[in-house]
């Protein structure tokens, strides 16, 4: 590796790439002077855009500064992110590891299908590069933008073993590893292997009455506020239009040593994710019996 270095890391995100827990990764990895770093993420926030991708126009990468790294701001998802990032059509090279975060707020249960950090290390995956997904779980008035610091050197172990285990030809190429930090960082119980839960907020809508109702909305879960009003454009609405807002009306709680129980109990867990969910047993026992007593189709 290029001057003893463990080797090449991609950075992409969801938040953004000014995001301070893109910033707070990039610098404890420079500071690690252990890889080789390019960063290629959003120019702007795209949370739970999920695995989204653009199709029908380009997309536009603008070189920034980034001390210790090559870094790009493109105007896409984070899936496009990761996929231009590992194309080789941006860097010369492909990398041997993409880490996508460190998010503000945990991504477990359900709530991994909407996540964009999540999406990004799916992406990776999807193109045979190992990749993680990193996400810490900010609790409004408890933390602070030094906890992404703490987050990140926690999971340094973990991003330069993958690194180092990558290589091994029996590393597991069928899943990705989905990283969730607890909230009091320095107690932290240890790395913990879960699996994905159910979890999820209880989301409903509201109307309202005007753009400015409704505009932050706060999850009981991850306790972020989100500005939904930045990407809002008042003039789009025409006053014959309806205006709705979502609106958290509860939240459903795995009572198994689940992801987010795990991270709850604060433990860092790691949790092996895969691009294919299979249905439960029973569901797949249902249909096939069920199946067999729906009429055939015609003939057409």
């Amino acid at each position: 590796m290029e001057g003893g270095k463990l080797g090449t890391i991609l950075i992409t995100n969801d938040d953004g790439i000014d995001a301070p827990g893109l910033r707070a990764l990039v610098q404890s990895l420079v500071v690690a002077n252990l890889f080789n770093l390019q960063v290629c993420a959003p120019d702007s926030e795209k949370s739970a855009v999920s695995h989204s991708i653009t199709w029908l126009h380009p997309i536009a990468a603008k070189q920034v500064k980034i001390d210790g790294t090559t870094a790009f701001a493109v105007s896409g998802t984070p899936a496009d992110c990761a996929s231009l990032g590992v194309s080789k059509a941006l860097f010369p090279t492909v990398p041997d590891l993409v880490v996508s975060g460190i998010n503000k707020g945990s991504n477990c249960g359900y709530h991994i299908v909407y996540s964009g950090t999540v999406a990004g290390a799916r992406e990776a995956f999807f193109n045979d590069v190992p990749s993680i997904s990193i996400s810490y779980n900010w609790v409004k008035g408890k933390s602070d933008l030094n906890d992404f610091t703490l987050a990140a050197q926690v999971c340094l172990p973990i991003i330069s073993a993958v690194l180092v285990e990558a290589k091994n030809p029996s590393y597991p190429r069928k899943c990705f590893l989905n990283v969730d930090v607890p909230t009091v960082v320095p107690n932290h119980k240890g790395y913990k292997l879960t699996k994905q839960g159910k979890s999820i907020i209880k989301m409903g809508w509201k109307q309202v009455t005007s753009e400015t109702e409704g505009q932050k909305m706060s999850s009981d879960m991850t306790n972020t506020d989100t500005d939904i009003s930045k990407n809002f454009d008042p003039s789009s609405v025409s006053p014959e239009h309806l205006l709705f807002t979502r609106e958290v009306r509860g939240s459903h709680l795995d009572d198994d040593e689940s992801d987010y129980r795990s991270l709850q109990e604060g433990y860092i867990t790691v949790t092996p994710l895969a691009a294919l969910s299979h249905a439960e047993v029973d569901c797949q026992a249902y249909f096939k019996n069920w199946l067999q007593s729906v009429p055939g189709p015609s003939s057409l």
